[in-house]
């Protein structure tokens, strides 16, 4: 197959979970092409948005699947200086779905020719991962974007928020309103990781840096080979990606009662209903008066309970 063939051909989004050097390394390999394009129709994203989203949805997802509990999720924000505002990603497990304030922000490339995600999302500003862990409480993880291009962004977290030292490469190839190869790559020496071990893979680091145009050449699992070759790399597990929303009427509805009695009282006065959108996927949801009394009545039932 050409690489004309393997662009144009699409393929299972799936991430990799790989063993080096008998335990000594993580590693997490994905393509995330599909789930990219996804998002980029839903969203009507411009190019360097869509790369700005995709890079932050891969890096979320690779967070997400390393959460084992079935009602874990991980939401990864970043507030940034940049035009398109705040940037939002959530994943459970290999599910994800993203959104931006602003994702028709338009901007020359760079003078390199490659689109400037950093301008887009900022150079200042705040990272936040806050993994639902189904407790009381969630974690909260929080570190400064120090380029705004994410995939150095995610290793700061790693670094500063999990003393986790980590090398972390993300990239998403766009043509128009195409997007051609997406996905992501992260290393995680584990402890007592030998610096030979550690030396080795900074010397291969320059072979991860653009791994878009990577994954236009080969698969995944080929790369893994190439890349790792002489590392006994080992694939642990397969994981296949999606882009997915949560969103529901049911969702909607406790969302209508969480606002508490006295501003769905203002709505019902209104008597014009109330409609929702999702964020995530454009789903619009609409009330009619009567059915906001009905959820003014749950939401007295609640005030009661909780009294």
């Amino acid at each position: 197959m050409n690489q004309k063939e393997r662009m144009e051909t699409p393929a299972r989004d799936e991430m990799l979970q790989i063993d080096l050097c008998s335990g000594q390394v993580r590693v997490m390999l994905c393509e995330t092409t599909n789930t990219v394009q996804r998002c980029a129709d839903i969203h009507g994203s411009t190019p360097v948005c869509t790369a700005a989203l995709g890079r932050l949805m891969t890096g979320t997802v690779m967070l997400g699947i390393m959460m084992k509990g079935e009602e874990e999720s991980v939401t990864v924000s970043l507030k940034g200086d940049g035009p398109m505002g705040t940037l939002i990603a959530v994943a459970d497990h290999g599910f994800v779905r993203a959104c931006a304030d602003d994702p028709r922000v338009e901007l020359p490339l760079r003078e390199d020719g490659k689109l400037d995600v950093g301008s887009a999302v900022g150079h200042t500003g705040r990272m936040s991962v806050i993994k639902d862990l189904g407790l009381k409480k969630n974690y909260i993880g929080q570190s400064e974007i120090v380029s705004g291009e994410i995939a150095m962004d995610f290793a700061n977290y790693f670094t500063v928020s999990e003393q986790q030292p980590s090398l972390v490469a993300l990239g998403v190839l766009v043509s128009g309103n195409s997007v051609l190869k997406a996905g992501g790559l992260l290393i995680q020496p584990l402890p007592g990781c030998p610096d030979e071990i550690i030396d080795q893979l900074e010397l291969r680091s320059p072979m991860f840096a653009d791994i878009s145009r990577e994954l236009t050449f080969a698969d995944p699992e080929q790369l893994c080979r190439d890349w790792f070759r002489g590392m006994e790399p080992r694939i642990l597990e397969r994981t296949p990606i999606a882009y997915r929303c949560t969103c529901s009427r049911d969702r909607m509805e406790r969302a209508l009662v969480s606002l508490g009695r006295k501003d769905l009282q203002s709505l019902i006065d209104e008597d014009q209903g109330a409609e929702l959108g999702c964020h995530f996927c454009h789903s619009q949801y609409f009330f009619t008066t009567e059915e906001l009394r009905q959820l003014l009545e749950r939401a007295a039932d609640k005030g009661e309970e909780q009294e």
